[in-house]
């Protein structure tokens, strides 16, 4: 059996001047993972990109990967602060190139949120409240629920870290990614400064929508001088907080056309994380701020890449197919199954080996 015409999410897709073999991405998931609490890659971390590039998504994004020590989430968190750091990414974006996928990484600022216990199920303290003796930076002295109270960053500081985010950018580079992707989500630095919930100043990076993503655009004006034009420059952005008077996705929108001016490539849409906030989570839940996006960006050529729990095959399809957005990210399916791209080949009928990305020594398994 085979289909007639291949599935949307099975298709190549251009960006910045890469060609991905399909329209699935892998998004930033930490794996809280590092050993040395050093920052470095672990043999962990090779087995797990390395098994979703086999396992058939077009574009995988290594987890958020501090650009300083005090702005990891936690102390077991990658790092790209430093030329020592470089060799260890290197083996993965080897890695997910030989599993054909194209390799990108998330590089972000914690602010107050950084330094945190790791993330674990069912343990005590997990990912509540901040580390004893952690520095907390942010744009305003205002902690996030339960953790402490962040030092107010002077404008010596913002550029210091703007030059931070550069030189993570080359080292990323230097390690051979494809994509860049700044983390300006889920309540982390850049989000911190573009919200009013969070970003109280009175000088130039506070008060109006302008001066409050100031502070991102310097960041991706820095990194997009600091890497090669044929580089992709992506960013992942929040653009709600749920709540009242936080960003919106009109904001958002809006911003994001200053965003493709400033360079960037592509645009990942998630939202929340900035405050505790009632998000309404539900499957694609997501997805209409990333439409709202895509409409906003509509002739530009830059894609919009939508999140938020997709869960099925069908599901990932008709939000290609319906417009919504011109690529999916799969992160908790992806957990579960790091050979979801396969699953949801077969789910949509498809047989033929030239339409799905199944490696030769699976062939076997694609028909009974």
């Amino acid at each position: 059996m085979s289909t007639s015409s291949t599935p949307r999410i099975l298709e190549p897709m251009t960006f910045g001047g890469i060609t991905a073999r399909n329209r699935l991405w892998l998004p930033p998931m930490c794996m809280y993972s590092v050993e040395a609490q050093d920052g470095a890659v672990t043999d962990w971390h090779v087995t797990h990109y390395a098994s979703r590039a086999v396992g058939g998504f077009g574009t995988i994004i290594v987890e958020a990967t501090a650009v300083t020590p005090e702005g990891r989430l936690s102390p077991y968190d990658l790092g790209l602060w430093s030329d020592e750091q470089i060799a260890g990414q290197r083996r993965l974006v080897e890695a997910i190139h030989a599993g054909g996928a194209v390799a990108g990484i998330q590089i972000g600022h914690g602010g107050r949120k950084s330094g945190t216990a790791p993330w674990r199920p069912n343990v005590a303290g997990a990912r509540t409240g901040t580390l004893e003796g952690w520095e907390l930076l942010a744009p305003s002295a205002i902690p996030y629920p339960g953790h402490a109270t962040p030092t107010e960053l002077d404008e010596a500081g913002i550029s210091r870290l703007v030059e931070a985010f550069a030189a993570a950018a080359r080292h990323a580079v230097e390690a051979g990614y494809d994509v860049i992707e700044i983390h300006g989500a889920h309540g982390y630095l850049i989000h911190e400064f573009r919200s009013p919930l969070s970003n109280q100043r009175t000088d130039s990076y506070g008060g109006s929508a302008e001066n409050r993503q100031r502070f991102a655009l310097q960041v991706v004006r820095a990194v997009r001088e600091s890497i090669a034009p044929d580089t992709v420059l992506d960013i992942r952005l929040s653009a709600s907080d749920w709540e009242d008077g936080g960003v919106t996705g009109e904001e958002t929108a809006v911003f994001s056309r200053e965003l493709v001016e400033a360079g960037v490539d592509v645009l990942h849409i998630s939202s929340g994380g900035n405050t505790p906030a009632p998000v309404p989570v539900g499957p694609g839940y997501q997805l209409p701020l990333a439409q709202r996006v895509r409409r906003a960006v509509a002739g530009t050529g830059v894609p919009v890449v939508g999140v938020g729990l997709i869960e099925e095959a069908a599901q990932a399809e008709q939000a290609l197919v319906s417009g919504q957005v011109d690529a999916v990210a799969v992160g908790r399916a992806a957990l579960r199954d790091p050979y979801l791209p396969l699953r949801w080949a077969a789910d949509l009928g498809v047989r033929s080996w030239d339409q799905a990305p199944w490696p030769i020594q699976y062939w076997r398994g694609t028909w009974h």
